[in-house]
């Protein structure tokens, strides 16, 4: 499968007879290549790849370093820690080792690296589990990195891993890097609250018309950042005294595609002043919200803010 500009393929077989740039080893802290992955790949590399690992050792759990790639087809091999010399993993410690090979690998400019199912040699950890601790992984870093990969190759040594990467690492990323890619939006608008009227801004996009400030939330961002944002861009504010409201997400509430909308109460200070996709910002009663015809369902949502703040006595 293909995600962005990368490649994903799984392979049953031997890792050492791979022609790419790059193989993983499921190294320990000491980058001693004993057995498992390890020892498969210095009896076909030869002692200098050990060598040189030994002599860049020993590094954090988690961590990984690089080393030629001895008699290989590959240019490098990428030592990453998946455990310490008591032989125990777990699952910080493989999406750390996971994690740092691709961080040593574009730091090389590999274009193709392929790596064993980490952990689940002599670490003995659940091969499924493995498989999509590692797809997360590789999702997380295609999605936040600038990637230079062409090709990640997971090579499994017999039937049993082949399976469960097939069926947890290839299925598990078809379904987030596909299947999610049709589900709902997060947005995140911030009702704020100046002196008893609320600040609506006129839309400079469809949807037309008078709208909470508001946007969709970025990827690595809070909601409340974001609500701290968009109000920021569109009114000028500086908002504080932040609150959730309520979760909106009835189907139907915005006329583009499903959006799931988190609500904050605010303060603020000053006069609104419209800005980024904003063509005008200002101040309403609850009463002259009741006259305004608002995009999206932000008409019940104010209702909903104004009855629970200013309830009628």
């Amino acid at each position: 499968m293909r995600i962005r500009n990368t490649e994903i393929k799984i392979f049953r077989g031997d890792i050492t007879t791979l022609k790419c740039e790059a193989i993983v080893n499921a190294a320990n802290n000491k980058l001693l290549m004993g057995g498992g992955v390890a020892g498969a790949i210095k009896k076909a590399a030869g002692d200098s790849v050990e060598k040189e690992a030994v002599a860049k050792g020993p590094i954090q759990i988690g961590e990984a370093i690089f080393t030629s790639g001895g008699n290989l087809k590959v240019k490098y091999v990428i030592h990453a820690a998946t455990m310490g010399m008591d032989f125990k993993t777990d699952e910080d410690k493989i999406r750390a080792s996971c994690k740092n090979a691709f961080r040593v690998a574009e730091d090389l400019n590999v274009k193709s690296i392929a790596f064993p199912a980490l952990g689940c040699g002599v670490g003995a950890f659940p091969l499924l589990a493995s498989a999509k601790i590692m797809a997360q992984e590789v999702l997380k870093h295609l999605r936040d990195n600038r990637s230079n990969f062409e090709d990640i190759i997971f090579c499994l040594k017999d039937d049993a891993a082949f399976n469960a990467f097939n069926k947890g690492l290839l299925s598990y990323l078809e379904y987030f890097s596909e299947k999610m890619q049709q589900n709902s939006f997060v947005t995140v608008d911030a009702i704020i609250d100046i002196d008893g009227k609320v600040v609506l801004i006129k839309r400079s996009n469809p949807p037309f018309g008078w709208a909470i400030p508001g946007g969709f939330l970025d990827y690595n961002e809070s909601v409340e950042d974001c609500a701290a944002r968009e109000a920021k861009e569109e009114t000028g504010l500086d908002i504080s005294d932040l609150e959730q409201m309520h979760t909106y997400s009835k189907p139907g509430r915005d006329p583009r595609f499903h959006t799931v909308t988190v609500v904050f109460t605010a303060k603020a200070k000053g006069v609104p002043k419209a800005d980024s996709d904003a063509i005008d910002a200002k101040l309403f009663s609850f009463e002259e919200v009741k006259k305004l015809n608002l995009a999206f369902d932000h008409q019940q949502v104010l209702e909903d803010y104004f009855l629970k703040k200013y309830p009628v006595k």
